[in-house]
């Protein structure tokens, strides 16, 4: 038995007795969390483009509520919840929202600014996305899932993250709660 043979089947065995879930594709739904003990939110990092956007830091964003959308244009998934990311900008856009898509690709061919361009004018997306091509940004929020939604709010802190499709109106209500606070 060879070391590539040896260790397939070790990852078999691993995967039989322990489970496994790829992103999308989990059995059970991921719940939303409350992401408070998460701390301050990362600074975006290792971007090789900008779209719709100049370049944004995280603390030039202080004083308004963000979120942070991590996404590829190749993931069912990720296009099932652009509809609705796109409805909270156009609601929130004139009193503070600021939501950013971090295009971080799966596969090479997502790596194109030019795929990304084509992917943003196809689904009507007008706020600020960052090319995350080598998944630094995705690293420093410790992400692991396509989608995944951070909000952020006004001092910078992460207050809540969601894996996954769904959570919409919950997301909506902490929006709207973060924004009213600020009025």
């Amino acid at each position: 038995m060879t070391i590539r043979s040896l260790a397939t089947s070790a990852s078999l065995i691993a995967l039989c007795l322990f489970g496994a879930t790829a992103p999308g594709f989990s059995a059970e739904t991921t719940p939303a969390q409350i992401a408070a003990v998460q701390g301050t939110a990362p600074n975006f990092t290792g971007i090789s483009n900008w779209f719709n956007s100049p370049p944004l830091d995280i603390k030039s964003l202080r004083g308004k509520v963000v979120l942070v959308d991590f996404w590829t244009y190749g993931c069912i998934n990720c296009v099932n919840t652009l509809p609705h990311v796109t409805a909270l900008h156009a609601k929130y856009k004139d009193r503070g929202l600021v939501i950013v898509g971090v295009h971080t690709p799966e596969f090479p061919f997502e790596k194109s600014a030019s795929n990304v361009q084509n992917a943003l004018k196809r689904h009507g997306i007008t706020y600020p996305v960052a090319q995350d091509n080598e998944s630094k940004t995705w690293n420093a929020y410790s992400n692991r899932y396509w989608p995944a939604q951070y909000i952020v709010d006004q001092s910078g802190q992460i207050v809540y993250q969601h894996d996954g499709e769904g959570q919409y109106e919950q997301m909506d209500s902490i929006i709207k709660k973060l924004l009213s606070a600020n009025s």
